[in-house]
């Protein structure tokens, strides 16, 4: 084996306990989510029960949620650029995402949080 060798040999082991390590953290990671709602009618409701029951299932003891009524703070509409509601917005782990909707379809909330990849099925 040629000093080459051994370099590219040694290059591959650092990244690969790299991405090891980074794969464990992001394991480990905490949700920081908000969900921003217009007042407490059912789609309101609806949307607060949907995304907890999610995390709940999807995010057991790894999440952080916090619901903003836009009626009651409206500048909190303002800070988050909200334009509808109601808006999930994941703020941690980046990236940032938003989605906006009745957060009812399961797998359209994981897919658009980056909870779950299109190519796993579970």
């Amino acid at each position: 084996m040629t000093d080459n060798d051994e370099t590219k040999t040694s290059e591959i082991k650092i990244s690969t306990e790299t991405f090891e390590e980074a794969f464990a953290k992001t394991r480990d990671e905490k949700y920081v989510l908000r969900l921003y709602v217009a007042g407490m009618n059912p789609k309101s409701v609806q949307a607060i029960d949907n995304v907890k029951r999610i995390c709940e299932e999807y995010l057991p003891g790894k999440y952080q949620l916090e619901v903003i009524d836009i009626y009651q703070n409206p500048i909190f509409a303002k800070d988050g650029q909200i334009v509808a509601a109601p808006t999930l917005i994941k703020e941690l782990p980046l990236p940032l995402k938003k989605l906006i909707g009745s957060m009812a379809n399961t797998d359209r909330v994981l897919l658009g949080m980056d909870i779950k990849s299109k190519d796993i099925k579970e």
